[in-house]
């Protein structure tokens, strides 16, 4: 059995021989393999912190989503979007910022309380598919709960930490049964305040 390695590994092997000039999100798939779902969720969940891009990020994430329910090797996005180049130091830029950051949480997320892999994969798509339509909302700040679950949920699956997962997966639930009631809520209010009219 091949010894899990950590994800900062992974990025810094990524880092190790990056083509000159420009790349593409195609060759960092090829690189990455199984690893590439949970590295395209975490990454994708940094950018959705930023405000102004959370919409086109919650509907790239949909993209990775419906392809781990669907149980793929790796996610394929449209050619269009993997064959589109841009400059490869923004990559090592991201990458040599993120990596200090996960060798600190890697001191206590680690492999342990091991969740069957097709199965767990395929609820993490579906959570993350929930979590990336609620980055299409159109309210200030709204971006920034969902992308912080998407980021927790996508480590944990990276570092096969079962723990960490069932408590982002708990605090999630939790998150979305809030947001459904205040939802309900505030449409009731609008119907009542119709109906007074």
């Amino acid at each position: 059995m091949t010894p899990h390695a950590p994800t900062s590994e992974v990025l810094e092997a990524l880092l190790s021989n990056p083509p000159a000039g420009r790349t593409t999100l195609a060759w960092m798939m090829d690189r990455l393999g199984d690893r590439s779902f949970g590295i395209v969720l975490l990454l994708l969940a940094l950018l959705g912190l930023l405000p102004g891009v959370s919409p086109v990020v919650g509907l790239l994430l949909l993209v990775p989503a419906v392809q781990m329910i669907s149980g793929n090797h790796r996610p394929v996005f449209p050619r269009r979007v993997a064959n589109r180049a841009f400059e490869t130091q923004q990559l090592v830029r991201l990458i040599r910022r993120v990596i200090p950051v996960l060798r600190w949480l890697e001191r206590f997320i680690r492999p342990r309380w091991t969740t069957p892999f097709q199965a767990t994969k395929r609820v993490v798509g579906g959570v993350v598919f929930v979590l990336g339509m609620g980055l299409l909302t159109p309210v200030p700040f709204s971006n920034v709960p969902p992308a912080v679950m998407i980021g927790l949920i996508a480590f944990a699956y990276l570092e096969e930490d079962g723990v960490l997962l069932c408590a982002a997966l708990a605090v999630t639930f939790i998150m979305l049964v809030a947001a459904a009631v205040v939802a309900w809520e505030a449409l009731s209010a609008i119907g009542l305040a119709r109906s007074l009219l």
